[in-house]
């Protein structure tokens, strides 16, 4: 369904005399917020019928640099989908099984097993699924001047990694519980199987063929990202924090470039030829595995429609995605630049959501694996 009437115009109106490179007047109820708030950025892209229809960038991406919807920002957790769908890419040539037991395939770290007597395997469709039963939630990421560790180092809390070893609390396939640490033995598996750096694996099977040409996981000059800021608005110290943990929280990115990656989901969804995936694996992304987890995503059925979601949230960085695989081919990326933006973007989505005539696209919170 298209927007109409005011909602319509109004976000229309809003950025007219602007071209979608560059900054638009920021609706006021939205720089209000943005103050009120202390965020000082806010990206948007919106996407329909294959195309990215409408981008929007507004604030400042730090101190006296304005935003545009060129600037990249960390994607935090929206990385797991782009990891997700590189390896749904490399079983589909063969190279990764993901019902195998990746523990024999794992060179570098030992997997623990939290109760061997259960004899089921931590997969890669149940780390995709954070139905592994892995510890670590997620990552605090390294301030400029840290050492960053390898990711065999944060799998195994060695020095100079600043979280705990991933271990198993739970049984593979017992529960959902949302673990960071299970996409980092992912990262690991993958980079593995493939005796490729998990980076450069990422760049040649999903960023490149999706068109994410502003995208990588690996920092990009600084006059070209947006800088984290805390909630008192005040810069993250050295600027924004960098991940060793790439695939749980390491992709920078645009929203534009991120419409694009949703593009190819909702063409592989619908079986074009060509697509990033196969039908089969765009149906296996966006179906839950266990509660409302797909493999990357959380995947909901509203009014009959699938419609896929998730957050992120990296330190000075928040932000989300919603994209509906029906036959509208719309969806909604939003990043900011602020620990405060998580409830802006939301705000954001609703508006949009409304101004479309979208279903509900909220879902219960996933629960979190403990960090220990």
């Amino acid at each position: 369904m298209r927007a109409t009437g005011r909602r319509s115009r109004r976000w229309s109106s809003a950025s007219s005399r602007c071209r979608a490179h560059r900054q638009a007047e920021p609706p006021a109820p939205l720089l209000r917020r943005m103050a009120e708030t202390k965020v000082p950025a806010v990206s948007i892209a919106f996407i329909e019928d294959g195309r990215v229809k409408w981008a929007r960038a507004y604030g400042q991406a730090a101190a006296g640099r304005r935003v545009t919807t060129r600037t990249r920002f960390q994607a935090a957790s929206l990385s797991k989908a782009v990891a997700a769908a590189g390896a749904l890419r490399m079983a589909e040539r063969g190279v990764i099984d993901l019902d195998a037991d990746v523990a024999p395939r794992l060179r570098g770290w030992r997997l623990p097993v939290a109760d061997p007597g259960k004899g089921e395997s931590v997969t890669l469709r149940r780390l995709l699924s954070h139905t592994a039963g892995l510890t670590l939630g997620g990552y605090p990421g390294y301030a400029a001047g840290e050492p960053v560790p390898t990711i065999v180092e944060s799998l195994s809390g060695a020095v100079p990694s600043n979280t705990p070893a991933v271990r198993a609390f739970a049984p593979p396939g017992a529960k959902l519980a949302y673990s960071g640490g299970g996409y980092s033995v992912a990262q690991l598996a993958m980079s593995e199987a493939a005796r490729r750096d998990f980076a450069l694996l990422m760049r040649d099977r999903v960023l490149k063929p999706a068109g994410m040409a502003h995208s990588a996981f690996a920092r990009f000059s600084d006059r070209e990202t947006a800088v984290g800021h805390d909630e008192t608005g005040a810069q993250i110290w050295g600027g924004s924090h960098r991940y060793s943990e790439l695939a749980a929280a390491g992709l920078w990115t645009t929203p534009s470039d991120y419409g694009r990656f949703l593009i190819a989901i909702q063409k592989s969804w619908a079986g074009e030829q060509g697509a990033l995936l196969s039908r089969s694996s765009a149906q296996a992304m966006a179906t839950p595995v266990l509660g409302d987890y797909g493999l990357g995503v959380i995947a909901l059925d509203r009014g009959g429609r699938r419609i896929i979601t998730h957050g992120g949230s990296n330190a000075g960085f928040q932000c989300r995605f919603t994209a509906l695989l029906d036959g509208s081919r719309q969806g909604l990326v939003v990043m900011t630049n602020g620990d405060n933006g998580g409830a802006l973007a939301a705000a954001i989505q609703r508006t949009v959501a409304g101004a479309y005539g979208w279903d509900d696209t909220s879902a219960p919170p996933t629960p979190r694996a403990p960090d220990s």
